[in-house]
């Protein structure tokens, strides 16, 4: 089997996220585990598609979702298109295999109303750890970035005379974000603190932990649960639902597709159209109070 060539090709030119090459690594391992013990076949290299469909069947029967096995065929399609690059096979297994149907996931967003009271009216405490966590909360809803992207800040990727900062992005992927007075100010009183720690682990990056070191995704995804319990009872409360209410905000206040885009940092508008439902709500309510022809 040629799994780390496979995994050095992820890492080294498609320059995917060590998060998702672990994710696409387990996957191709668990396949590789069920051909081996299920059928005593020890190289998935040539295996036909009768052993893929037996593996999907098995996945149904222990409860997984059609989500989650899509995604784990998506890692197995990679890896044979991987084997067919380097000449190893000539066809994949999966060449017909067609996606299970999953019903279509709605996010709900945050409303404004829920984001004012957050960064308005929540009382964060007047110490490091509570700067630190405001600060968070109005960065992912003022730029969207990802929870990956925030946690990799650097200080040098601010920009106090432009009043913007540099993100790195998916296969490393650079973009400039505006910042916000009202960031910008939170900002500013947070560097203040940082610099009072006594000790600095990590001094390159922009956010870390009262030990000083870099902070992590966990602590990103239990800043935004911990405040936004107090105001929401939403049941899904994550750092990508903050960046789904940025866009969603940004479309109903009037912004272009591809300014969203671009400021999300999607390769495609396809990626940035799935945040497009919840604005279309909104242009029907609006359609709805101002045409002369509505109730007649």
């Amino acid at each position: 089997m040629h799994l780390i060539a496979f995994i050095s090709y992820l890492e080294l030119e498609k320059n995917y996220s060590r998060h998702t090459i672990n994710a696409y690594e387990t996957d191709v391992n668990t396949f590789t585990e069920f051909c081996s013990v299920q059928y005593d076949v020890r190289s998935i290299d040539n295996v036909d598609y009768n052993l893929v469909r037996n593996w999907i069947v098995s996945l149904v029967d222990k409860g997984i979702s059609n989500r989650s096995i899509n995604r784990k065929i998506s890692s197995l399609r990679a890896y044979y298109k991987f084997l067919q690059k380097i000449n190893q096979i000539t066809e994949t297994p999966l060449a017909k295999h067609k996606a299970l149907k999953t019903n279509k996931k709605i996010e709900v967003p945050f409303s404004e109303k829920e984001m004012e009271e957050i960064l308005s009216e929540i009382p964060f405490e007047n110490n490091f750890e509570g700067k630190r966590d405001k600060l968070i909360i109005e960065l992912l809803y003022a730029t969207g970035i990802r929870r990956a992207e925030l946690v990799n800040l650097k200080l040098v990727d601010l920009n106090s005379t432009s009043g913007t900062i540099k993100v790195l992005g998916k296969r490393n992927k650079e973009r400039i974000l505006p910042l916000l007075s009202s960031t910008d100010s939170i900002l500013q009183e947070y560097l203040e603190l940082r610099q009072k720690l006594e000790v600095i682990k990590d001094s390159t990056y922009l956010f870390l932990t009262k030990s000083g070191f870099k902070i992590y995704e966990t602590l990103v995804y239990r800043t935004i649960n911990k405040y936004f319990s107090l105001v929401s009872t939403k049941v899904k409360k994550s750092p990508h639902i903050v960046r789904h209410t940025f866009a969603t905000h940004m479309l109903n206040r009037g912004a272009d597709l591809n300014s969203v885009k671009e400021l999300l940092g999607h390769s495609s508008l396809a990626s940035t159209q799935v945040y497009t439902h919840n604005s279309i709500a909104e242009l029907k309510k609006v359609h709805q109070r101002a045409h002369p022809r509505n109730g007649k």
